[in-house]
């Protein structure tokens, strides 16, 4: 777990979202160069289509990321389930399917 400054180890363990600030430095094509964090030392490339319509050099956006456990747990469970599956088809076709 990265360490975070602003906060302390058991703070950081609820912490359920991280809201971040950003400049649109410049524009490149089908990109936006994004500036985030405070000091703006952090560049991103994010494609225009993810970000509002209108969005300008210059703007500030603010970004929320959150985890998505519903949908980590769900992922996980179809993976689970289309492995089962290959080991069962490996199985029954007499191949060597292993963990």
């Amino acid at each position: 777990m990265p360490e975070r400054k602003d906060m302390c180890h058991v703070e950081y363990a609820i912490h359920l979202e991280v809201k971040l600030k950003a400049v649109i430095d410049r524009i490149e094509g089908k990109l936006a160069v994004l500036l985030v964090g405070e000091d703006g030392s952090i560049k991103v490339n994010m494609p225009l289509i993810l970000l509002p319509d209108g969005c300008k050099e210059g703007d500030v956006l603010d970004i929320t990321i959150m985890k998505a456990e519903k949908a980590t747990v769900e992922a996980k469970d179809r993976s689970k389930s289309l492995i089962e599956k290959l080991k069962r088809k490996g199985q029954d076709k007499g191949g060597i399917i292993q963990d």
